[in-house]
């Protein structure tokens, strides 16, 4: 059976919300979902079957100085809101429907980065609590976020050690997939400005994972490679943008054309995505 990943970016997911809902609107649950940072976190509300529930929540929020702001960052070392956004929207502004989501029978698997080792760790569904922790850690980008601690380890952005797994949806047995990402095609990443500042901050506390920060823009680069030959090979079905989105958008009617292009574009290959299930 196939498999749906979802790659990250910020706001940049807001695309993908897009084919969350087309899918559901098809009634096409993937047995297996897997997802970094941004993208895991709006990807639970594909999961518990919400539809529009994602642009909902950003149209409304996007806006509120406890979703984003400098404020934040003196009361929680975030540029995010975590109390805000983690856990009074899901749990009591726009809730969250854990019964439907924990009721999936397939994985959802949520890619973090372990802060001490910088290695990969990969939580499911079953780790999940009304404290959203596992999706605060997903999301976690250095500077922009403290580190989460879960069970006695602190963890970062998925995107650190994994940014695009692939190699992880392969492994555990799914041949073919839908594959969403965020960037146009024939984008490249390059260990840029924020990577380098990123590193430093880091670099006395957490020296491993100042190196995966320095060496992602590698694992990308290889991981949209490995996408796209899946393509080739008629295994996988890739939706992403035409043009650059702004990772951190605060113009709501562009969100919600970002958000019509990724709906458009699912219901556009819906029949090569039904096509992944023969």
């Amino acid at each position: 059976m196939p498999g749906i990943l979802f790659e990250g970016g910020s706001f940049r997911p807001v695309f993908s919300c897009g084919v969350m809902d087309a899918l559901l609107e098809e009634d096409i649950m993937f047995p297996y979902c897997i997802g970094v940072s941004a993208g895991a976190a709006d990807a639970a509300s594909y999961i518990s079957r919400q539809k529009g529930r994602n642009i909902r929540v950003l149209e409304k929020y996007r806006g509120d100085k406890r979703y984003m702001s400098k404020r934040n960052f003196f009361r929680e070392k975030s540029v995010f809101g975590i109390q805000f956004v983690f856990r009074d929207i899901p749990n009591i502004l726009d809730p969250f429907d854990m019964e439907t989501f924990q009721d999936y029978s397939g994985r959802f698997v949520i890619t973090a980065t372990n802060a001490r080792t910088g290695e990969v760790k990969y939580f499911e569904k079953e780790d999940v609590d009304t404290d959203y922790n596992v999706f605060c850690a997903t999301c976690a980008l250095p500077v922009f976020f403290p580190p989460i601690e879960i069970d006695g380890e602190k963890y970062y952005d998925g995107g650190l050690s994994n940014p695009i797994p692939i190699d992880k949806l392969v492994r555990d047995g799914h041949k073919k997939a839908l594959i969403v990402l965020t960037r146009p095609k024939g984008y490249r990443k390059e260990c840029n400005r924020y990577d380098r500042l990123a590193a430093k901050a880091i670099q006395r506390k957490y020296p491993l994972a100042a190196k995966r920060i320095l060496n992602r823009y590698k694992r990308y680069n290889r991981a949209v490679e490995a996408c796209e030959r899946l393509e080739r090979e008629k295994r996988a079905v890739i939706i992403r943008p035409e043009n650059p989105i702004n990772s951190y958008e605060s113009d709501v009617r562009m969100l919600r054309k970002y958000y019509q292009e990724g709906y458009d574009k699912a219901m556009q290959k819906i029949e090569d995505i039904r096509g992944l299930f023969e």
